[in-house]
């Protein structure tokens, strides 16, 4: 749907506010104008359009939009959203920037480095938004190239060959079990580990076979997975409440010392490499080169080198 010849900004910037707040006091407040210069603005949008957009509601509190405004909203909401990344200043000012920033992640690496993440926008930029997404393997590499995702963090998997790149850190598996756990603080040895009931965190593919299996496997040996989820996030409470014996990476498990006993696992397992990627598009861009020190230094990278 197009939006008529003859609206102007003051217009868009009213029907957004109008479509939302549903009350003609609010939306001139929310402007900056006065409720007649609003009615002024609604008279206009009447002869722009050839209808009215909105009516009286029934109860008297408020206007209610009509099926034509709803229907413009989602064209509304490009055009505004159009006209805010074209008036986006060259240089980026964090204490005033009111952008919105999308980093694409799993559960893991949400955990690991999400809040020391938001933290630090928080306190630079106190006006601007952060959103976590779960990457879809069938639409990252369309979201990244039209801007829609700003940084994918991740180890590897979905990764376009022309993307940017850096690693965050690497961390190693650790295993995990409840304090005061019957089995004592003793030194987890090979046969220890096989007997112990064991949960696994599996998002995908065989819900009670993993990394660790793979090496037991290789080693001639099997442990008792006994529990799985697909949460990372449910491991570590679930730990501290059982017997079970979880094995995940460090950088996780070392923020839940308080209730649970870490422990170096067995067997030789591989390291977890955590990196950010970006699209070219975006690699001077001053926002998301921001963005980007914000994510190494939440990392624990102190260099300002960005591939």
């Amino acid at each position: 749907m197009k939006l008529p010849s003859g609206i102007d900004m003051d217009l868009l910037l009213t029907l957004d506010a109008l479509l939302d707040e549903q009350n003609i006091t609010h939306a001139a407040a929310r402007l900056g104008i006065s409720q007649p210069a609003m009615s002024a603005r609604l008279a206009r949008l009447r002869r722009v359009f050839g209808e009215r957009l909105f009516i009286a509601a029934p109860t008297g509190r408020g206007v209610l939009p009509t099926p034509r405004a709803l229907a413009l909203r989602p064209t509304l909401q490009q055009v505004l959203s159009g006209m805010s990344a074209l008036l986006e200043p060259a240089v980026f000012d964090p204490a005033t920037s009111q952008r919105t920033f999308v980093v694409a992640l799993h559960e893991n690496p949400a955990l690991m480095l999400g809040a020391n993440l938001f933290n630090r926008i928080r306190e630079q930029a106190p006006l601007a938004r952060l959103r976590f997404a779960l990457p879809d393997p069938d639409t990252l590499f369309r979201q990244m190239e039209h801007g829609e995702i700003d940084v994918f963090i991740g180890i590897g998997e979905s990764v376009n060959e022309g993307w940017v790149g850096r690693q965050l850190f690497t961390d190693q598996f650790v295993t995990a079990q409840r304090k005061g756990h019957p089995r004592g603080q003793r030194e987890l040895d090979l046969a220890a580990f096989c007997s112990a009931p064991h949960l696994l965190v599996s998002s995908a593919g065989d819900p009670f076979a993993g990394i660790v299996d793979r090496v037991l496997a290789e080693l001639g040996n099997s442990r008792q997975v006994v529990m799985s989820t697909q949460s990372y996030a449910m491991a570590p409470p679930l730990v501290a409440g059982t017997d079970l014996l979880c094995t995940l990476p460090r950088r996780l498990l070392q923020q839940f010392t308080t209730t649970l006993d870490l422990f170096e696992p067995p067997i030789e397992l591989p390291s977890l490499a955590l990196s950010a990627y970006w699209h070219p598009r975006n690699h001077e861009d001053a926002a998301s080169i921001w963005l980007r020190e914000q994510i190494l230094r939440a990392a624990g990278v102190r260099d300002r080198k960005q591939g």
